[in-house]
């Protein structure tokens, strides 16, 4: 099967495409690297002994899409080309809203152009807002506290109307909670361009002396220890979520929504904490005011994944502690 990954050279997108060519997959990719780089591609084909067939450009480019699907024959495509960080997007809304929903948009065209209608899309857990209970089913209603998770909640909604409109259309829309960790080799982990705006490269970059000290937002949140709770998830056990969604899609025809986390609820303190401890090296913070946008609690109830693909996460937080150190480890070698 010949995969179209969007933003396949970045944190999620490169280690699935690793998992997808062990699986025996033909995988083709498009990225800008505006949050990656070119060689994350050869290190894709160090891991995995196998090519990808790489394009630079911006998914935006309706041209150079439909130049991949002529010449490339797609049967489906994995969506994670976005911007992604909770606290730009409520600076630059309109940067997000331009990048996120019009490469959507001139993507879901092209497919509509060339019959390529099986699609699984990277949402987030953003799109719960503030939810109304804990652990959060994918029936909650849906509401956001970003410009970030407003444009993954608007694309879920177009996806929903292009399925309604066009009945054979089968999407996986995947609401990914927390993704940590790196491939257990060390050749590929999440490494930001610029200042990290999630928690674990901060962490990393703190512990590895590139930052001077971790700033945690908010220690008076109603949460065990007042720091905010989430559900970290390895990215590798994500990127197999993807290789089910594939699955899932190329058997029904249908939209569905999954969560893929883990079903715990980790605050920031005790992921800090774990960190150092196998890590065996310390991490000075310091506590400063709340980010706008971010809420106290937010862990998935991952059963639907588990009994409608298969999915379910089995490494945990002293794994992703682990993996994520020793990819920069290896990094700076």
């Amino acid at each position: 099967m010949k995969v179209l990954v969007t933003g396949g050279t970045g944190f999620i997108g490169s280690h699935t495409c690793c998992v997808l060519l062990e699986e025996g997959h033909e995988v083709v990719v498009i990225d800008n690297f505006s949050n990656s780089s070119k060689e994350v591609a050869e290190k894709i084909k160090e891991i995995s002994d196998r090519n990808i067939t790489l394009y630079e450009g911006d998914v935006a480019d309706k041209d150079l899409l439909r130049g991949i699907f002529a010449n490339e024959k797609i049967d489906v495509v994995i969506h994670f080309a976005a911007y992604k960080a909770v606290g730009e997007s409520v600076k630059l809304p309109l940067k997000y809203y331009r990048n996120n929903l019009g490469n959507t948009l001139s993507l879901l065209e092209v497919m509509d152009e060339y019959n390529c209608k099986r699609l699984v899309f990277s949402s987030s857990a953003t799109v719960y807002g503030t939810p109304e209970a804990l652990p959060i089913k994918e029936s909650f209603p849906l509401s956001t506290t970003n410009p970030y998770g407003t444009t993954k909640l608007m694309i879920e909604q177009i996806l929903k109307d292009l399925a309604k409109a066009d009945p054979t259309w089968s999407i996986a829309i995947l609401r990914y909670f927390n993704p940590i960790g790196a491939h257990p080799s060390g050749l590929i982990g999440e490494n930001p361009n610029d200042i990290p705006n999630n928690l674990m490269p901060y962490i990393v970059k703190v512990a590895n002396k590139e930052l001077e000290i971790l700033s945690i937002f908010g220690d008076d949140y109603d949460t065990k220890d007042g720091t905010g709770v989430r559900d970290y998830i390895h990215v590798m056990d994500l990127a197999k979520g993807h290789l089910k969604a594939i699955e899932k899609v190329m058997k029904e025809t249908k939209i569905d929504c999954y969560n893929l986390g883990t079903g715990e609820g980790y605050s920031v303190l005790e992921l800090v904490e774990t960190f150092k401890k196998v890590n065996n090296i310390d991490v000075p913070y310091q506590i400063v005011s709340r980010r706008p946008g971010d809420i106290a609690a937010c862990y998935a109830d991952p059963s639907y994944a588990l009994e409608e693909l298969g999915f379910k996460a089995e490494k945990g937080i002293e794994e992703m502690c682990k993996d994520a150190y020793n990819f920069i480890i290896k990094n700076k070698e």
